[in-house]
């Protein structure tokens, strides 16, 4: 590669891309290629961002003619810097871990306890027999895997609705609009939520029917409401990785297609002492009506 004057004067040309295709196919990791261009001259804000781009248009490309669906965007927290806290306007929310692949991010400090206990307190008079959307369809039906109780708030239902849902605007960097209604599930002794993925099934009939409201889904939020006893993690059984559901606390995952190769597989693991309370967010592609 010949060096570069200044940031203005690096376009990222055909040879460029394929140096930096052919390096990642050796086996050098994206650290070592944006050293290796900020040794040559480059400025290291347009090397990240080459690097980025073009690795990740490769691998969307190569996903493509193996029969996978193309990648959409997807809620992106900003943790780039490894940053300890986020603002999200009215509270300072800890980044307490985060994982590339799958892209898990665990919060802290979404929710204070007095608002986890207001939206238990307005959900509990509401609440019935979960559902599962039903992709044969379009519709919902009972679910074995899902032992359950729950139900939906509309957006904006409540002023603590209302607050989370701007939280996690900020916090993910999405529309407000993109979220579907606020569910919140209860789970007793024994109760769970087998392993599933969030996004709709392209090959089911129904899911024509169920994208018309807004697209695929892209992103999970789940909050912890409570604190059980013993149990009821979330458990993403392709990582291994199992997050602890502490009262306050929330675990976003994204998936930029809808395909197992996102690794998202995950579920409620049973409740073995106490009670459980999670709300779960659900991020689309587009505005949900």
């Amino acid at each position: 590669m010949s060096k570069q004057s200044t940031a203005s004067s690096q376009p990222v040309t055909p040879e460029l891309r394929q140096w930096i295709i052919d390096q990642a196919r050796n086996g050098i990791a994206a650290p070592a290629l944006i050293q290796s261009m900020c040794t040559a001259g480059w400025n290291e804000d347009v090397a990240v961002r080459a690097v980025e781009e073009v690795l990740r248009a490769h691998l969307d490309n190569v996903a493509q003619q193996q029969g996978l669906p193309p990648a959409v965007p997807v809620p992106d927290p900003d943790i780039a810097d490894s940053p300890l806290f986020i603002d999200v306007g009215d509270r300072q929310v800890e980044v307490l871990m985060a994982m590339a692949n799958p892209r898990v991010v665990l919060f802290g400090n979404l929710l204070s306890p007095d608002e986890c206990q207001a939206i238990i307190d307005a959900a509990d008079p509401r609440m019935a027999r979960s559902l599962t959307v039903q992709t044969a369809t379009g519709g919902s039906e009972v679910n074995a895997d899902r032992t359950s109780d729950g139900m939906f708030f509309q957006r904006g239902e409540t002023p603590v609705v209302q607050r989370l849902e701007e939280r996690i605007a900020r916090l993910v960097r999405w529309p407000i609009e993109n979220g579907e209604g606020l569910q919140v599930l209860h789970y007793q002794p024994g109760a769970q939520y087998k392993p599933h993925y969030d996004y709709f099934d392209p090959g089911q009939p129904g899911t024509a029917t169920i994208l018309r409201r807004g697209g695929q889904r892209v992103a999970t939020l789940v909050i912890y409401l409570n604190n059980p006893r013993k149990g009821g993690g979330t458990i993403f059984p392709d990582v291994p990785l199992e997050i602890a559901p502490r009262q306050g606390n929330a675990v976003f995952f994204s998936y930029e297609r809808a395909h197992p190769a996102t690794r998202t597989l995950h579920g409620g693991a049973p409740v073995i002492e106490g009670e459980k309370w999670i709300a779960t967010k659900w991020l689309r592609e587009r505005e949900f009506n």
